[in-house]
Formats: structure tokens, C-alpha cells, sequence
């Protein structure tokens, strides 16, 4: 609509609010609406608020974020981390613990299943209260960046061992910017997209005399 508001034109002829055309991205030549993203995210479940921003913590390096509320069971028995400030001047902190792991995997399924790939966030980072400013809109300068050092996968972390597994590590880490790289870490879902894969392709070229 010129007012702004994207709507989805269901099948059933019904009309399903999708959010604003003002937080539309291009990311790696895709156009992206966030508020489709936080739609399918606030209908699992285990969501209670779900909120998507483009992230450039490294120049040229765009990546989904998407920052995860949890219902109110969830957050009971959760343990905090970073203790954070809103524009408002409210404090709130991220969460941490096993359970997050499984639940990171359940959303990127629950994405994945209607969204193409390059809408699914390439991390997901658990609070317990979504930051507002002043005038009681979402704070998006005061979302944490997300901390790539964390397991964002549920298998355990297995070191590289021989050689040639700790040589792919050491690449996987420099474009990646992920200091651990364990050998069952899946690429995407540690940060890695198809332009990064390149990268990796090329350096192992240029160091195996390979190509894959």
C-alpha cells in the first residue's frame, strides 16, 4: 500500500500483515523483507517476539541477524549473559544454555521450510526483552552484535586433528572470522554464504593445487 504496510494476498483470499517496506534489504543481490522474516519467526511456537536487522560488523560483510524473545517459561529457566542498555535506559541481556542450541536448528527449519535460504539468518541471538527507545519503538542500534565464538549448531565441538583437517580449519577461520572451527560445524550456519564459499574454493586452489 503508499502507506508503507506489505500485505501477503493468502489463497484464501485472506489478507496477511507482513510488516513495513522501510526495513527492505539487498543482501548479496537479493531484496529482502525483514518483516516477512519476523512473521514466519512469531509464528512458531517457542516465539514470542521476533525481531530481523541487516548487520556490517565487517565491511562488506552483510549478514541477517535475527534476535529471538522467548516465551516466558523459556526465559525462567535460562541463564543470562551480556547485560545490555536500550535507548530507553532499560537494561536487558542475552540468554544462554543447551536449550538454545536445539532451538537455534528448530527455527532455521521452521524458516527453511517456507523461506529460501537466503532469508534464513545467519545467527540467531536469544534476549529477554526487545530493547525500545524513547518513543516505545524497537531499539535496533542497541541489538548486540552476535557472538561468532558461539556453537551455533547442537553438535558438540570436535577439534580438527590431521594435517589437512587443521589446515581447512585455519582457512575456514580467516574467511569466516570464527576463531573454532570444529569438523562437524556446518559452513552456513556459522556465517558462511555462497560468496564466502568462493573464497574458501579459491584458497584451497591456491594451496592444494585443487579444484572442488
Amino acid at each position: 500500500y503508499k502507506t508503507g504496510d506489505l500485505v501477503r494476498w493468502l489463497s484464501s483470499g485472506d489478507l496477511e500483515y507482513i510488516g513495513r517496506d522501510d526495513f527492505q534489504v539487498k543482501i548479496r543481490g537479493f531484496r529482502i523483507e525483514l518483516g516477512e522474516i519476523e512473521s514466519t519467526l512469531n509464528s512458531h511456537d517457542d516465539v514470542s517476539q521476533a525481531v530481523v536487522i541487516s548487520r556490517e560488523d565487517e565491511p562488506g560483510d552483510k549478514k541477517l541477524v535475527a534476535y529471538i524473545l522467548p516465551l516466558e517459561k523459556i526465559i525462567s529457566f535460562s541463564s543470562r549473559g551480556s547485560i545490555l542498555t536500550s535507548q530507553s535506559g532499560d537494561s536487558f541481556s542475552t540468554l544462554n544454555g543447551e536449550f538454545f542450541q536445539n532451538l537455534n536448528e528448530d527455527l532455521r527449519n521452521h524458516l527453511a521450510r517456507s523461506l529460501p535460504d537466503y532469508m534464513v539468518p545467519s545467527f540467531f541471538v536469544f534476549v529477554d526483552k526487545i530493547p525500545l527507545t524513547s518513543n516505545g519503538k524497537i531499539d535496533r542500534k542497541a541489538l548486540p552484535a552476535p557472538d561468532s565464538s558461539l556453537r551455533q549448531v547442537g553438535d558438540e565441538y570436535v577439534a580438527p586433528t590431521s594435517q589437512i583437517e587443521q589446515e581447512l580449519a585455519s582457512i575456514w577461520s580467516e574467511v569466516l572470522r570464527v576463531e573454532k572451527i570444529g569438523v562437524h560445524d556446518n559452513f552456513f550456519r556459522i556465517g558462511g554464504h555462497s560468496l564466502l564459499a568462493t573464497q574458501v574454493i579459491s584458497r584451497i586452489r591456491h594451496h592444494y593445487n585443487v579444484d572442488i
